[in-house]
């Protein structure tokens, strides 16, 4: 279904060749893009303005390219943000969650862009506004809040901002009985603070200028920065670190940590300039995190053999490995994936046969219980809560067709309490729609599972057009959660899938392992798999598949995009890691030597970099017939760097066959995340959807 004449004839930009090589392990290669990398990168992410002037005219060039294509969506695009902010409630608010004498939330006024963060009396009263982000961020282009913590006296509110999109984040401290903000800003650092047990100061990670956080520091209020004291400096560039606490407000965790292995050390809150004492030494390949249990940590880890994980116990005043003892024995296929921990209760969520559970243990007689759920499939999300001595905590519940649901749980007397139904305002009739669970069989046998959305009326004779989402990455299972935008493909007849594949925890631990390093093909070729059993199953045909991915997602989309370009009619890549081996190369780069875990490592090993190099979007374009392609990137992006998608739409347009268009849309005042608003987001939003279905010819407007 996809043709040429979706779009109109229209010459795009050709940057200038400037070839440079390299070699490594006896292989050279040649890069003719390399150029549109700014020099002065890290600069450059903190003041936009510092971008070189022939790097800038040829992202605008670009950004005029695809405006001119995607003109006659014009209306469509308004359209489809009309209908996407009439689902979202514009004065949302979330549940307050008790704390002491109060209550804490979050709430969105109409037509804001961004949360305010409100306290009222812990048993129902008025509400206070404590932080209007609305009004932080007015006259910016971009504007994103951070953490925001309020301290255990209820006296301060520790919160932080990024105005660039380069994830930079300036922590700020408020006065709540006055609303001013202190003298006190702290800048380059990871976005969140810890209070101390008194409350007079609170620990902090700062970024190098590589945006690494390799320092964890103590600020006390009213001191110069410059003379914050040291707690921790992490030298190895491989690893990332956070600093946390715990609501008991006992226990300050420094938690260090790549991909496979972690540490952490510990010190007392109640005595920011302790030593912090080591927990257990890391190891390579050893995962394990700490959560309070009062007297004892609860110590979720895969010790021993533990792929799936296991829980186990250790004294709080000496947790180290020897002393820890098994508290929940691993179980092949479940995996344990997060623990919390309450003065008389245990909770843990983990996901079994690809769905997730929720599970209650009593600590004094070990008895557990399963908080049960009917659908075929759907999310959960534990929230907690904000106190350590309660027989209450919170959960979310959603699936694809049922919006979401936060509840009180008492895990003492099992009572479920609804609080909140997600509202969709302009409707929602849950009855019109099919959400189904398939299994799409892999090249080696393995059953890769699909979550399936589509309108009850959709003609299942393949000829609906399919938007087919992936990710495939660090461990990460995309949930089968309610999702407001996604009915507005749905009702135009699009099947919405999302294929679980491999280098995800769909499928418990082993199926991350199935999709990293020498397995990552693996991550492709299900994706591939997918697409073709929706075919097989008349869901849809080829020429009417949409592929989208962002992030390690968007490199999904480029490999596919080389090994099985008829498969799709159209692929979305936002903000795509195309040039991986280049990056993986490039020890400089933010995030390179904390991702060599999940890549390899093609410097220090020729098989790495081979095994790289096999399937680097970026290098291994071909003369092949390619499906329109659409791009997304933000300039000031940490994570994929923009110009990764700049080469490689410079590379597809100089190499490939064919008349089909790509098209490359930067924001040049956003990063990773896009649009900070949250309707600006949706602006983006409907620019994806706008081009899925003009290149699947459902472009009509309704």
């Amino acid at each position: 279904m996809t043709k040429t004449s979706a779009f109109p004839s229209v010459s795009p930009p050709v940057p200038e060749k400037r070839p440079v090589t390299d070699t490594h392990h006896g292989i050279t290669r040649t890069d003719e893009y390399a150029w549109l990398r700014a020099d002065n990168w890290q600069e450059m992410f903190r003041d936009p303005s510092l971008l070189d002037a022939g790097i800038r005219a040829e992202l605008e060039a670009e950004n005029a390219y695809q405006s001119k294509l995607m003109a006659d969506t014009s209306d469509l695009r308004k359209q489809l943000f009309k209908e996407m902010k009439g689902r979202i409630k514009e004065d949302d608010s979330s549940v307050p969650m008790k704390d002491g004498p109060y209550a804490y939330g979050s709430s969105f006024k109409l037509g804001g862009e961004q949360p305010r963060y409100f306290r009222m009396p812990r048993d129902g009263g008025t509400e206070r506004i404590l932080l209007d982000g609305d009004a932080e961020a007015e006259g910016k282009a971009y504007f994103r809040l951070g953490g925001v913590d309020h301290s255990s006296d209820h006296a301060k509110l520790l919160w932080a901002f990024d105005d660039k999109g380069s994830e930079f984040y300036t922590l700020r401290v408020r006065d709540l009985a006055d609303g001013k903000d202190l003298a006190d800003q702290i800048q380059a650092t990871g976005g969140s603070g810890v209070w101390d047990a008194g409350n007079d100061g609170f620990f902090y990670t700062r970024l190098d200028p590589n945006h690494r956080p390799s320092k964890v520091l103590f600020h006390a209020l009213g001191q110069n920065p410059e003379d914050d004291l040291l707690i921790y400096e992490e030298t190895d560039p491989g690893f990332f670190m956070n600093v946390d606490g715990t609501r008991n407000n006992e226990w300050i965790m420094i938690g260090i940590n790549d991909h496979e292995t972690s540490e952490y050390r510990l010190l007392s809150a109640s005595d920011p300039f302790a030593e912090p004492k080591l927990v257990s030494a890391r190891e390579t390949g050893l995962q394990y995190e700490l959560e309070e249990g009062g007297d004892i940590f609860f110590i979720l880890t895969n010790a021993d053999g533990a792929k799936d994980f296991k829980i186990m116990t250790a004294p709080a005043s000496d947790p180290v490995r020897a002393n820890w003892q098994e508290l929940v024995s691993h179980e092949p296929g479940r995996l344990i994936l997060s623990v919390i921990g309450f003065k008389d209760h245990m909770v843990r969520l983990e996901r079994k046969e690809g769905l997730p559970r929720i599970v209650v243990r009593d600590r004094a007689n070990g008895e557990e219980h399963l908080i049960s759920f009917d659908e075929e499939a759907f999310s959960l999300g534990l929230s907690g809560s904000y106190e350590y001595d309660t027989e209450t905590m919170r959960f979310s519940y959603s699936s694809m067709t049922t919006p979401s649901q936060v509840f009180d749980y008492n895990m003492r007397t099992r009572e479920r309490v609804l609080l909140k139904t997600q509202e969709v305002p302009s409707g929602h009739d849950p009855d019109r729609y099919v959400t189904r669970r398939l299994m799409a069989p892999a090249a080696d046998g393995e059953l890769v599972p699909i979550s399936l959305l589509h309108h009850r009326d959709t003609p299942l004779d393949g000829s609906a057009p399919c938007l087919l989402y992936g990710y495939g990455s660090y461990g990460i299972a995309v949930p089968a959660a309610f999702n407001t935008n996604w009915f507005s493909l749905v009702d135009r007849g699009i099947v919405f899938a999302i294929a679980h594949v491999r280098g995800g925890k769909d499928k418990g631990y082993g199926w991350y392992d199935d999709g990293k390093r020498e397995h990552k093909m693996n991550t492709f070729t299900d994706f591939i798999a997918c697409a073709r059993h929706l075919v097989a199953e008349r869901y849809t045909a080829h020429d009417r598949i949409v592929a989208q991915g962002g992030s390690a997602g968007g490199m999904l989309m480029g490999a596919i995009a080389n090994m099985a370009p008829d498969c799709f009619g159209g692929i979305v890549a936002e903000v795509p890691f195309v040039d991986v081996l280049t990056t993986m190369l490039d020890a400089t780069l933010p995030l390179t030597p904390p991702e060599w875990p999940e890549w390899g490592n093609p410097i220090a090993s020729a098989d790495d970099y081979r095994t790289i190099a096999a399937y680097s979007p970026y290098d291994n374009v071909a003369a092949l017939d390619y499906p329109p392609i659409m791009a997304l990137a933000g300039l000031t992006d940490p994570r994929v760097t923009y110009w990764e998608p700049a080469k490689w739409v410079a590379r597809l347009r100089d190499r490939k066959s064919g008349d089909n268009p790509v098209l490359f849309k930067i924001n040049m005042d956003s990063g990773h995340a896009g649009a900070s608003g949250r309707f600006s987001r949706l602006e983006e939003i409907a620019y994806t959807y706008a081009f899925t279905l003009k290149v699947t010819g459902k472009a009509q407007l309704a």
